[in-house]
């Protein structure tokens, strides 16, 4: 069973991510839109300010999709590896959302070029929960880089190592944790305890992908004129002052990568954060943010290439594996 899984597994990703680099988002009836959907009405039934009501709803929504998409995975096997194939390609292209984080990323330029800032803050929640009208244009291009940043990892290099570690299953627990994280996991009054269990959970999934993504930052950095050693220096130096353990990492690396300044005052809609600097270069400008865009997308290239090559790795291991068996 390992092998058709794994190489069928291989074949879903990379055409689950061509699909996500063809279509992007669907903008109408997206199923992560649809699991919020029912996030939100089952948060105003299960809802209490304490850790434990969060742990529960976090297990509950969690473990219904990680218990449907096992048993649709397990059944795609048994019927041979182009059903795997079909079943990973879907739910890639449903957790990808790295082609619409580079397509929004590349249109906040237009207005900050044209001095629009009425444009630029319209177009900013599309991209980040930061409260815009607070923002200049200088703070624009910050945020909208900085998100760049954070998710190029959480949007497409987490769901493609997921998805290579553990097909269909991985892809939707993943997006389906960070879906969470992003309507719960914040340190407001409403949500401190409820959305702890949600926090905490994205946290553990997001801590390889985000080394991963650092590393392909660096790797990529040549792309965009930049340093590979600068994007690896900022990581060790300022990566570990963030208050996220992974955000801090890809904000760090792309930060030396394109040799600008991140971090410093960050106003959401519900508390100011100071924030530590990350990088020791200029303040970020508008090619600046077209540089992020263009090295989010080299990243999004590398870790398909890496997570599919992994895959395909893994079947060997299966197939070593089984002939082993056979010979017991």
């Amino acid at each position: 069973m390992f092998v058709p899984t794994y190489r069928g597994r291989a074949a879903g990703l990379a055409l689950g991510c061509l699909a996500d680099a063809l279509f992007g988002d669907p903008r109408r009836g997206h199923p992560v839109a649809l699991f919020g959907s029912a996030a939100m009405r089952l948060e105003r039934v299960m809802y209490a300010d304490r850790r434990g009501a969060g742990v529960a709803y976090t297990g509950l929504l969690v473990g219904t999709v990680l218990a449907a998409t096992v048993a649709a995975d397990r059944a795609a096997a048994r019927r041979g590896p182009a059903w795997t194939a079909g079943l990973t390609a879907l739910c890639t292209f449903i957790s990808l959302g790295g082609t619409s984080l580079a397509r929004t990323g590349a249109q906040m330029s237009a207005p900050l070029d044209a001095t629009d800032i009425a444009g630029a803050r319209a177009l900013l929640p599309s991209l980040c929960g930061r409260d815009p009208a607070s923002l200049d244009a200088s703070g624009l291009t910050r945020a909208a880089l900085e998100s760049i940043a954070e998710n190029t990892s959480d949007a497409a290099v987490a769901p493609l190592l997921w998805g290579m570690a553990a097909g269909a299953p991985g892809l939707l627990v993943y997006r389906a944790a960070n879906t969470l994280d992003a309507m719960v996991g914040y340190r407001s009054a409403r949500y401190e305890r409820f959305g702890w269990a949600a926090a905490r959970f994205d946290d553990l999934l997001n801590y390889l992908p985000a080394r991963l993504s650092g590393l392909l930052v660096a790797a990529c950095a040549m792309t965009v004129d930049g340093s590979a050693g600068a994007a690896l220096e900022a990581w060790r130096r300022d990566a570990r002052r963030h208050p996220s353990p992974n955000a801090g990492v890809a904000e760090a690396s792309f930060a030396g990568a394109l040799g600008v300044r991140l971090g410093g005052p960050t106003q959401y809609a519900h508390r100011l954060e100071i924030r530590p600097t990350l990088g020791d270069g200029r303040t970020p400008s508008v090619p600046d943010l077209r540089r992020a865009v263009r090295l989010s997308r080299a990243v999004q290239v590398g870790a398909a290439a890496v997570c599919s090559a992994g895959a395909l790795g893994l079947s060997g291991v299966g197939r070593t594996g089984r002939r082993a068996s056979d010979r017991v």
